[in-house]
């Protein structure tokens, strides 16, 4: 009697567990039923069971590859759904990880592969130069078609392709499409690479930064002055006139400078904040840089369905100082991506600074964002990410001198503040306007409450007044256009979309065109299918490359997972708090995408990129406790 009462006590009104999205009953099931249907279903398949079979049952199961790993259900096992009497959940530290590399151990000679003459290494080299060798070792190719080869008229990786066999002649010869080759020459389709002669000198601290050398002297110079009047010595007469002059030369830029050529008006003209580089942000939707999940197939996803701005996953700036390929990797930017930033953070004036007259220098960006709202321990704990709202006066510092030293508008991404109950973001906005920064966005939740309260947005409609005439951007809770159309309608100059953009990257379409989308679990596939052949362009069509672009694949299904289709809606729209119920869809792969269970992802994976190597594991990095 108290578990029934209990249970209707969840319940609401209309029948509703709490904290669940409400569904057509027809289609609402048990977690015992949902997964015995898909493991079912699964093994039929693979015993070969045809679609003329399936469709006299009423089935319309998808064509799966024939060789599949079996996905070990943990609730075969009598630990209540637990394995080693642990919840199958994500986590950010201590992940069970192996390289992509670990999969493709002998490989073959970049000298075979590019049909050198001979291999600068000599017999020192630890690569394959057999071929015959190396084909009797490496796993059996994906698909008879390499998007690479299709888009560029030539692939790359020659004979370590997954795809070999579409551009491979008898003799292990790499074929070549000259007209695709002709007109894709002179194209970049990716830019912002960090050059090997760029990387030597950053590691050997042979860049010069001038600008931010002048900036961060003024710093130096007003901290002197400071000491001194608190020490209730007043600076010697000659010391005030010299470091004023210089201060005064510095801001003027006035200074006499040694060229070699003729004299530009760059070498002793200053770039005025009103002969900056001007973007108009007002009333675009904007891609949030979304850590590990933000890259750049992902974000070409997103454009093709309507993002207007995009902005590279958020890199260290002492990660970039130092010239590590990796980081420079996330500030990379692809030739669709017409509105594009980079988000870098740090916690110190003189790394950040540098930092930014660095991409300044060598990159090509519409605009530079300074994270101020990252709340995780590793970044707020040095006093990075968030800690940068309570420490008012670096945080100053750090955007006077990246301004100083950037000819690309600032911006700057906060929280509402630390602590759940004690906001301060409208304390600092109105000082940021005196700072430079050129739009500011804000996210509706502390640093405190993270993902599991809603967003605020009766604080953001206020601070968007405090922050006019400079833009303020929204974010927070956005699923839908309904959602967006709310979110407007509180003045903020623009939307930012985070996680609403990872469940479903058509959010742009349906925001653009005022509409509700009920995609189709076939055109859900395409565009996995896309993300997969941007991946493969992106991190290479070789082993390591597929099972790189696999990874990121999975990581994002764990999001993708908590769409619910349209159709099977009993109150449209889906809330982004709201969890969706186990449920059958209306054929087998609407089924096996609304799955939240690791294995299920994994054959999703199996069906774009083959079947996966063995002793493959994998584990989410999100814990989803957005649903508490």
């Amino acid at each position: 009697m108290e578990k029934a009462a209990e249970e209707t006590a969840a319940k609401g009104t209309d029948g509703v567990v709490k904290g669940e999205a409400a569904l057509k009953p027809q289609f609402i099931t048990t977690k015992d039923k949902f997964h015995e249907f898909l493991d079912a279903e699964w093994q039929s398949l693979e015993r070969g069971k045809t679609r003329e079979a399936a469709e006299e049952s009423n089935e319309t199961p998808m064509q799966e590859p024939e060789t599949k790993k079996l996905k070990l259900d943990p609730e075969e096992n009598n630990t209540g759904g637990k394995l080693d009497g642990k919840r199958l959940r994500g986590q950010n530290k201590s992940r069970p990880h192996k390289k992509p590399a670990t999969y493709d151990e002998k490989r073959l000679c970049l000298s075979v592969i590019q049909d050198a003459r001979e291999c600068p290494f000599g017999d020192k080299c630890h690569f394959y130069h057999d071929v015959t060798a190396y084909l009797a070792t490496k796993p059996a190719d994906i698909g008879e078609r390499c998007h690479i080869y299709d888009t560029f008229g030539k692939c790359a990786y020659g004979l370590t392709c997954r795809f070999a066999k579409a551009h491979t002649t008898a003799d292990f010869k790499t074929m070549e499409n000259t007209d695709l080759v002709k007109a894709n020459e002179g194209r970049t389709a990716v830019k912002n690479s960090l050059s090997k002669d760029l990387q030597n000198r950053l590691r050997k601290h042979s860049v010069a930064f001038r600008k931010s050398a002048e900036y961060l002297k003024t710093i130096s110079t007003n901290k002197d002055k400071k000491e001194q009047q608190g020490n209730g010595a007043a600076p010697p007469a000659s010391a005030t006139e010299s470091t004023d002059a210089e201060t005064q030369a510095g801001s003027d830029n006035a200074a006499a400078v040694k060229t070699v050529g003729a004299l530009t008006d760059t070498d002793i003209v200053k770039l005025r904040a009103c002969e900056k580089k001007q973007v108009d942000f007002r009333d675009k939707l904007y891609l949030a840089p979304l850590t590990t999940c933000g890259n750049l197939p992902f974000r070409r996803v997103c454009k093709r369905f309507g993002a207007d701005i995009t902005c590279g996953e958020m890199a260290m700036c002492t990660n970039l100082l130092q010239g590590q390929q990796s980081e420079w990797a996330l500030l990379k930017r692809h030739e669709s991506e017409d509105l594009f930033g980079v988000q870098v953070e740090g916690c110190f004036p003189d790394t950040m600074t540098r930092c930014a007259e660095l991409i300044n220098n060598n990159t090509d960006v519409d605009f530079v964002d300074v994270n101020s709202g990252c709340p995780i321990d590793l970044v707020y704990k040095k006093g990075g990410g968030c800690g940068l709202m309570t420490r008012t006066r670096k945080f100053e510092q750090i955007i006077k001198g990246m301004h100083h030293v950037l000819d690309v508008p600032l911006t700057v991404k906060i929280r509402t503040g630390v602590q759940e109950k004690s906001n301060i973001a409208h304390k600092l906005i109105p000082e940021m306007k005196n700072w430079g920064v050129s739009m500011i966005t804000l996210h509706g939740r502390s640093r405190e409450q993270r993902y599991t309260k809603l967003a605020d947005w009766d604080y953001i409609t206020t601070c968007s007044k405090l922050a006019s005439p400079i833009p303020l951007f929204g974010n927070g809770d956005i699923l839908s256009y309904e959602d967006a159309m709310r979110a407007k309608e509180t003045g903020v100059s623009g939307i930012m979309i985070a996680r609403g953009a990872l469940v479903k990257p058509w959010i742009f379409t349906e925001i653009k065109e005022s509409r509700h989308w009920d995609i189709s679990s076939s055109e859900r596939l395409d565009v996995l299918r896309d993300f997969t052949n941007f991946g493969l362009e992106h991190w290479g069509s070789d082993t390591r490359g597929v099972e790189k672009t696999r990874t990121f694949l999975l990581e994002w299904l764990s999001f993708m997972c908590r769409y619910i289709p349209v159709g099977l809606l009993e109150r449209v729209p889906q809330k982004i708090n709201e969890r969706p119920p186990y449920y059958m869809g209306r054929n087998y792969l609407e089924t096996l995408m609304a799955s939240q269970n690791v294995g299920d992802w994994i054959r999703i994976s199996e069906m774009l990129l083959g079947p996966v190597p063995q002793n493959f594991n994998f584990l989410p990095k999100h814990k989803a406790n957005s649903y508490k």
